[in-house]
């Protein structure tokens, strides 16, 4: 990055309404996976629901006052989205590997949290789209491509990884780093929230993982997936609405927890 523009971006990243707009951010990510959770533990009991952003989108679309709530949600998104843009070129004094890290590290994560915001804009406009169609769609475009059916796979296999890096950090309570831990019970509850909240979310990304290296070695699109894929695939297994009512008790754990982490997150960590 130039130097006048790492300039630029240090002095964004030291604004203090550019700050509160990232703890804004993780105000709306955790209340998007409060309604996630919401909607997997739905499913769990027999409901028909898509148990996605996009479906927790249109049920907020559906509520009174669903534009300027979708509206809301999508501005601390994308204020988060910058926020971790800034995270992967701002940092000083790091070696050039550490550097290659940290924006791996970030980088895509701040693109993530951006996508997810102009799809909650987009719901707040009339739209209503569908996660899980739009993957299969995406992935039966990529299996056209000669080497599509490496592409999905080794796509699938990055998303396992995120998931296992999840799990890790759920078991390793590596989120303490990013998190100042108050004292007494109320670090403890924190402390849990965050370890339930990680393992099952990273749970849930591996099984997304799983599902698009199987639809790469069956050439089978359908089987690819999102988290509502996932659910659903999830929901089938012996004992699976058990499951995945966990799991959306994960989701709701790590909801809160990044509601929390509005307050307690260290910026710039």
């Amino acid at each position: 990055m130039p130097s006048t523009a790492r300039t630029a971006a240090r002095d964004a990243e030291a604004n203090p309404a550019f700050r509160g707009a990232a703890r804004a951010g993780y105000a709306a990510n955790g209340i998007l996976h409060l309604l996630i959770g919401a909607l997997v533990i739905a499913v769990g009991f027999g409901a028909r629901e898509d148990s996605d952003q996009t479906g927790a989108f249109r049920a907020v679309a559906g509520a009174p006052w669903g534009a300027a709530a979708l509206w809301a949600l999508a501005l601390g998104l994308v204020a988060l989205g910058c926020w971790h843009v800034l995270q992967a070129f701002v940092p000083r004094r790091l070696s050039p590997l550490r550097r290659v890290g940290r924006i791996f590290a970030e980088l895509p994560q701040g693109l993530v949290f951006l996508a997810i915001g102009v799809v909650s804009a987009s719901v707040a406009l009339g739209a209503r789209p569908r996660a899980e169609q739009a993957a299969e769609d995406v992935s039966e475009g990529v299996l056209t491509w000669p080497i599509g059916g490496f592409v999905l796979g080794a796509t699938g296999l990055a998303v396992a990884g995120v998931g296992i890096g999840f799990v890790w950090m759920g078991v390793r309570r590596s989120f303490r780093s990013k998190v100042r831990i108050p004292d007494g019970r109320h670090g403890v509850v924190l402390t849990a929230l965050g370890v339930s909240g990680f393992l099952a979310k990273g749970v849930a990304l591996i099984i997304v993982g799983v599902l698009l290296v199987i639809a790469a070695i069956r050439v089978e699109p359908d089987t690819a997936g999102g988290l509502d894929g996932a659910v659903t695939a999830l929901v089938a297994l012996p004992a699976g609405p058990l499951l995945v009512c966990l799991v959306g008790a994960g989701f709701l754990a790590y909801g809160v927890f990044t509601v929390l982490r509005a307050r307690y997150a260290k910026l710039g960590a």
